[in-house]
């Protein structure tokens, strides 16, 4: 799985229906390993269903959510860089977590 490139502002993951299986497209599974092993969850907004992370290595923000609420389980997942006041806005004082 390859890291956030610094050009990168916006993942946005696919369902992939074969027959009556539905999986994640490649951009789900990239997500999905980047929330789980490269960027630090910082906090939640007050739904739980949207998530704040930091990527270690240049210290941007990330915010995690499933765009495709009407869907099963909300969808697939969309990873989106976040400014700090865009951060700070949404999810109040996140400097000191």
């Amino acid at each position: 799985m390859k890291t956030l490139r610094s050009h990168e502002i916006d993942l946005i993951g696919d369902w992939i229906v074969q027959g009556t299986q539905v999986e994640g497209d490649e951009t789900c599974k990239r997500i999905k390993w980047l929330v789980a092993e490269k960027l630090k969850e910082i906090t939640t907004d007050p739904s739980g269903w949207d998530v704040l992370y930091r990527d270690p290595a240049d210290g941007r923000y990330w915010e995690l959510t499933y765009p495709k609420s009407h869907m099963h389980g909300g969808g697939p997942p969309r990873l989106k860089y976040l400014s700090v006041e865009q951060a700070k806005n949404k999810y109040g004082d996140i400097m000191e977590q």
